[in-house]
């Protein structure tokens, strides 16, 4: 993740969840998260999502992001186990879920970017290098 003017802000290790089935399943029953570690959900196209923590055991942060990687919007602490929807604010094409609390400490929020070869290249607001 970088600032919106590239300063980096934090690296993570992610899975990663682009079909159907590895973005319903997501973090779900997972008793821990290492640091550093996350899941990044690709969709194929710009559209408003909604997450829930069904079956999901730990607190997450979710960073909703459009088709260029650029946050529009994240979703602290998100409750375990909780299946009120968490609506991304917007058309997001990427998903990054990471430990409860990390984004706010580490201050990523909207305008950030997040830099991964999973962006387009020809749309991604930082290329990934």
């Amino acid at each position: 993740m970088q600032r919106a003017d590239g300063a980096p802000i934090a690296t993570f290790s992610v899975e990663i969840a682009d079909d159907a089935a590895e973005r319903e399943q997501g973090l779900m029953r997972r008793r821990t998260l290492p640091k550093g570690a996350g899941m990044l959900f690709v969709y194929p196209s710009e559209r408003p999502v909604a997450f829930w923590m069904h079956d999901t055991l730990i607190p997450l942060d979710i960073i909703f992001l459009d088709g260029t990687g650029r946050v529009i919007s994240v979703h602290g602490n998100a409750r375990p186990l909780d299946d009120t929807p968490i609506p991304s604010q917007g058309a997001a094409q990427y998903v990054l879920e990471i430990n409860g609390g990390l984004a706010g400490r580490l201050g990523i929020g909207a305008g950030s970017v997040l830099s991964h070869p999973a962006v387009a290249a020809g749309r991604a607001a930082i290329p990934c290098r």
